[in-house]
């Protein structure tokens, strides 16, 4: 209970008495001291009942050195959604802390509070350090032999595979120095893991919709994965030094702008960009790590961004031959498109409007609903599934209490917790879940190849021939 980790006020306590807010100010450069107990962060926390210790006794623990923090579930359960970072009044990064927390447990010896997060924080980093991108078939078997579980999701995964969204071979990275692009066209791209594999429907609709829109993608064919989130928990250098590589490659491109489709990507990438201006240890650590030194010439966009400001919407209002009538959905940002808004510079990151703006301009009608920027869950849907499933289960249950009859994300994570799990979910029938590319390469007139559309678990295309839209 929180009662009983409170009351481990100084467990451990030893030479390094007195350090813990000291280290954790050292790795995320905010001071916990800050914090004068409002508790919007454990208000506003989606996890705040599976937790152990509430966000704010967290910070409270900090401050008084109790170390018995070191071995709450709360930690290691922070899905990163970045809530209550979002609404410190302070701007703590709390969830930074979080995360840091995790790193400071494993330097003092302490026995992670949920094995199996730790356990799969460990075994995704050596994975991707091994295969240099998260090959997602052989990580799903290794985590279920360590897991001890090895039919588990047995059946989403031969559903994936069925639909060529699940590959039995490991996509590499090229050892190549990237080539010089010249074009005022181009846009270096960082695709994500996914986007080849679990959301391979992603990454075909995302490549028509730019090329539709004469956005010419430049993916570098070194990248390496971000690190997603186990690197900040695990390692707060290689956190950095990943999403470094591929901004340096986009920088040695000649580029000045790389865009992620993914979320993650997106705001592991946004972070190696602010940890480099900051220029402390860790980022010149990063530095070294990425074997290239980044001279900060690249902007990071996420790509809803990209379709929005560089081809605009009146440019995508026009590239319509299937206009949407009639089509109700939900808009669904997640936790990282938008926040925190002093990292995303979103102007409206908990009721952000861009993606509904976009919807509108394809002429479908995007609902109002208060879970647009809700947690699925994220990567909890591995190690702690049932997690996942209720925090998902949630958003649409509130989708469709709003009257969509789709729901619309840009995130391979988010789309495999509501589409992929959705038959896991006991809902009373099904709400299909589309990425917002496939709505627009639909709108656009392009083929079901391009969008894709065959791929979903959920299948969409008879709502959309009862539209007469297909």
């Amino acid at each position: 209970s929180a009662a009983g980790v409170m009351s481990t006020a100084m467990v451990g306590a030893s030479a390094e008495a007195g350090s813990l807010a000291k280290a954790i100010s050292q790795a995320t450069g905010d001071n916990v001291f800050r914090c004068y107990q409002c508790s919007r962060c454990t208000s506003g926390c989606p996890l705040a009942r599976h937790l152990d210790l509430a966000p704010n006794q967290v910070m409270r623990s900090l401050q008084l050195d109790d170390t018995g923090v070191l071995a709450s579930h709360t930690i290691w359960l922070c899905a990163s959604c970045q809530t209550c970072t979002t609404r410190c009044p302070q701007e703590i990064d709390v969830a930074a802390v979080m995360a840091a927390l995790c790193v400071e447990s494993k330097r003092r010896g302490v026995t992670p509070g949920v094995p199996g997060i730790a356990r799969f924080n460990r075994l995704f980093m050596g994975h991707v350090k091994f295969f240099g991108r998260a090959w997602e078939f052989g990580f799903g078997v290794l985590l279920n032999l360590a897991q001890g579980k090895l039919f588990k999701d047995l059946r989403m995964g031969w559903a994936l595979i069925r639909r060529g969204r699940l590959h039995l071979v490991p996509s590499l990275p090229r050892r190549v120095k990237p080539a010089s692009v010249q074009s005022d066209k181009a846009v270096g791209f960082f695709p994500g893991c996914a986007l080849d594999s679990t959301s391979v429907e992603y990454g075909r609709s995302v490549r028509a919709t730019a090329a539709a829109l004469d956005i010419e993608l430049v993916e570098p064919p070194d990248w390496q994965c971000c690190g997603a989130t186990p690197a900040p928990a695990t390692d707060p250098v290689m956190a950095i030094g990943m999403p470094m590589r591929g901004i340096a490659s986009v920088e040695r491109m000649g580029l000045d702008t790389v865009t992620s489709p993914c979320s993650k990507c997106f705001a592991r990438l946004k972070s190696a960009e602010r940890a480099d201006r900051r220029g402390d240890d860790i980022s010149s650590q990063a530095r070294a790590e990425a074997g290239y030194y980044y001279h900060g010439t690249v902007k990071v966009e996420h790509f809803l961004d990209t379709l929005v400001e560089r081809a605009g919407l009146p440019e995508i209002r026009s590239r319509v031959r299937r206009p949407l009538n009639g089509l109700k959905v939900a808009c669904y940002y997640g936790c990282l498109i938008t926040r925190p808004a002093a990292l995303t510079g979103a102007e409206h990151p908990e009721y952000p409007r861009r993606m509904d703006d976009m919807v509108r301009a394809l002429a479908a009608e995007p609902l109002d609903w208060s879970h647009k920027t809700a947690c699925c869950g994220g990567a909890l849907g591995l190690s702690q599934t049932h997690i996942a499933q209720e925090m998902s289960r949630t958003v649409l249950e509130k989708a469709r209490a709003a009257g969509a009859e789709a729901v619309v994300t840009m995130c391979p994570m988010c789309h495999l917790n509501l589409d992929a799990r959705q038959p896991q979910l006991g809902l009373d029938g099904e709400l299909p879940i589309l990425h917002g590319t496939q709505l627009a390469a639909l709108a656009f007139g392009l083929d079901e190849t391009a969008v894709g559309l065959g791929k979903n678990v959920v299948d969409p295309r008879p709502l959309l021939a009862d539209k007469g839209l297909s």
